[in-house]
């Protein structure tokens, strides 16, 4: 497993762009929710759809909460991945892991905001960071969303609909995007390559 990624495929997610994405880049993975794996990976990445109940259970199912929690590799949350790496979510009062001090909020209905927030948006990125290298504020990426994460002190990407939220966030070896990278043409292929270059 040395410089390979470890995919955590607990939380539920269309894995096929993502190993689509990962074979363009010319990056070996295995899919796998063996510890010892994923703590023999050079890089681990958790993506997720769906419901953070349902997703914080399948990893205590699979006892793979503390194996997160402790991680001291390059670490990428995407979407509901990311999500899960607050204290908690509001979406059936969810207790998460607690890596970054906050909370996900759901989207207030509105007509002109539908929920979820589906579609292509822009990332205005706020801080330095060797993960959003060379990426312009111009670019758009791939949302499919229903809950958000506040932007805190570790947002270092901003994007909005409804409102401000966090699009991309980063504490320590801990990484998350909002967005799909995966289904974000070249500028999330570029996100790709940066993590997996940590």
């Amino acid at each position: 497993m040395k410089d390979k990624v470890a995919i955590i495929d607990s939380i539920g997610s269309n894995m096929a762009s993502l190993e689509f994405a990962l074979r363009r880049i010319d990056k070996d993975y295995e899919i796998t929710n063996d510890t010892d794996l994923i703590s023999k990976a050079s890089h681990i990445i958790l993506p997720g759809v769906g419901a953070a109940k349902n997703a914080m259970m399948r990893l205590k199912d699979r006892e793979l909460i503390n194996e997160i929690i402790n991680l001291k590799k390059p670490t990428l949350g995407i979407c509901l991945g990311m999500q899960i790496f607050m204290d908690a979510s509001m979406e059936e009062d969810t207790d998460c892991l607690g890596i970054i001090s906050n909370k996900c909020k759901p989207f207030k209905l509105d007509s002109d905001y539908p929920v979820p927030h589906m579609g292509w948006n822009k990332v205005h990125f706020t801080t330095d960071s060797t993960l959003t290298k060379n990426l312009k504020d111009t670019d758009y990426y791939y949302f499919i969303h229903s809950y958000y994460v506040p932007i805190c002190n570790e947002t270092i990407g901003v994007s909005k609909y409804s409102t401000e939220f966090s699009a991309v966030i980063e504490k320590d070896n801990f990484f998350g995007t909002q967005f799909h990278p995966e289904k974000s043409g070249l500028a999330g292929e570029k996100i790709l390559e940066s993590f997996v270059s940590l």
